[in-house]
């Protein structure tokens, strides 16, 4: 068990990482999210001992390791700019390790190939890595961490540099790999897809701080706050401004009324942030009950499968994702819908006063 007990790193007078406190499990894969600067790298460098906390301790198993270095800790790393030695073949790369850790050969030959059917590289052994493909190259560089039997492996966007077809296919055989290994995994990420298509647990971080860590799907349906809910959301997040009294939401600049659903009617009258994803503002209404909204087109973008259509409605501009080619023309005028019970709502200080209901489609 890996454990963080209020960690921060300050260097000079930026704090990048401000008092997480974190346990992680074996056999678990974990998921660093958050945006370019929000203080993945750093927190794995933390857990890995290649960094010192300011403040806090890290723990394993129980033990304070906080001052040991890292190459008293058996830790793997496996970064986005992945690094195989180029005149060793595929078999020396990923057994280079436990070479350095004199490992008998019999037993470095049997965790090599153990290593290389697991990530599918058992017919490019005998290859060097600038015979192999961009995925076959990163598979190497995974392998080489998973043979040392490490306790800790650290993945620090590894597949940001593939392209999209080789990104796919190692995003679905990753969870396969997780889940034959006992170790922690902490896999770091800024796209929340990959997050929810990697599962297991996800911690969500924003300038240095950890807003909310558990199950993936948790804490992308329930977020804790409305930076945890922007964190979790891309395209981004469509928010608008609403007050609430009694039975009744007014949302915009324009003050529109929307009956509030009976759940959500018993919360205190004030001020809030009505949010909800872009795939559920659609260009058919779902049914009963659904707002309707006349706006602009702000731009499309269409992606072949999907279109995002950016849309000005009542001040907010919202992002509608939908499925097909939309090619609206700039400045035409659409009408969009969203079932109000999608809305999660915010209070004033930016905490989670109702979760989206969960309804079919």
């Amino acid at each position: 068990m890996l454990e963080l007990r209020q960690v921060s790193k300050i260097i000079g007078a930026e704090t990048h990482i401000d008092g997480v406190s974190l346990t992680l499990h074996p056999g678990t894969l974990n998921v660093l999210l958050g945006p370019t600067l929000s203080g993945k790298t750093t927190l794995m460098r933390l857990m890995a001992g290649l960094e010192q906390p300011t403040e806090g301790t890290v723990h394993v198993g129980g033990e304070d390791v906080t001052g040991r270095a890292v190459r008293k800790r058996n830790v793997a790393m496996v970064y986005q700019q992945f690094i195989n030695y180029p005149t060793l073949s595929v078999y020396e790369n990923i057994a280079s390790p436990l070479r350095v850790a004199r490992v008998g050969a019999a037993e470095i030959d049997r965790r090599v190939r153990e290593a290389a059917d697991l990530l599918k590289l058992a017919p490019y052994l005998e290859r060097t890595p600038l015979q192999l493909s961009g995925g076959q190259q990163q598979r190497t560089a995974l392998a080489r961490a998973l043979v040392k039997g490490a306790d800790l492996v650290l993945l620090d966007e590894p597949l940001a540099n593939l392209d999209y077809k080789l990104r796919e296919e190692l995003r679905a055989e990753l969870p396969r790999i997780f889940s034959q290994s006992g170790a922690i995994f902490v896999y770091a990420t800024t796209e929340p897809s990959e997050a929810l298509l990697l599962g297991g647990n996800t911690a969500t971080l924003h300038q240095g701080r950890l807003t909310q860590f558990g199950p993936t799907i948790d804490v992308y349906r329930d977020p804790a706050d409305l930076v945890t809910a922007r964190t979790f959301s891309d395209p981004p997040l469509n928010t608008i401004a609403a007050g609430k009294t009694g039975a009744r939401l007014m949302i915009g600049a324009e003050n529109m009324e929307i009956r509030l659903p009976g759940d959500a009617a018993s919360l205190p009258d004030g001020d809030y942030t009505a949010a909800f994803h872009p795939h559920h503002l659609v260009l058919k209404s779902p049914g009963r009950g659904a707002l309707k909204l006349s706006g602009t087109v702000a731009v499309t973008e269409i992606t072949g499968s999907e279109s995002f259509v950016h849309v000005d409605v009542h001040g907010a501009r919202w992002v509608s994702l939908v499925h097909g080619v939309h090619a609206f023309p700039l400045g035409a005028t659409i009408d969009v819908y969203v079932d109000p019970q999608r809305f999660m709502l915010f209070a004033a200080d930016g905490s989670l006063a109702r979760p989206a209901q969960r309804i079919a489609a």
